[in-house]
């Protein structure tokens, strides 16, 4: 079966938006596109948007329990890592941030405010990604 699509996007449900919108704001470096105080931002990004909700208080429960958290992670292929880096340094990020190195990449993890995993990844040896 197939079927069409105008855009993808994900979505995170956050308690607080105003403050993941101000981390994803400054992280990115741009406003959102669309924004909804206390309730609702958009971020355009490259092929992908990257929606903030609050979760309606009847929905609350499906969102933060922890039974059911999620294993979503943001993940962002970027040509210099150590840019990243110095870019969360200037903002301020108060964790470690110290890159893990595979055989074909180097990864950074984060966590935004509301404890969503963002994944930075740089390949570092294309060759072993072919065949």
């Amino acid at each position: 079966m197939t079927f069409k699509y105008e855009k993808t996007l994900v979505s995170i449900g956050a308690e607080n938006v105003e403050q993941i919108c101000q981390f994803y704001q400054a992280l990115l470096n741009q406003p959102p596109s669309i924004y909804r105080e206390s309730i609702y931002a958009e971020f355009n990004l490259s092929g992908l948007v990257l929606a903030i909700f609050k979760p309606r208080p009847n929905e609350h429960d499906e969102f933060f329990n922890e039974e059911h958290k999620g294993g979503l992670s943001i993940c962002f292929l970027v040509e210099n890592l150590q840019q990243i880096i110095n870019h969360l340094v200037d903002l301020g990020y108060k964790e470690e941030l110290s890159p893990k190195t595979t055989r074909t990449m180097k990864e950074l993890y984060i966590y935004d405010p509301e404890g969503n995993r963002i994944i930075f990844y740089q390949y570092v040896n294309t060759s072993s990604l072919e065949g």
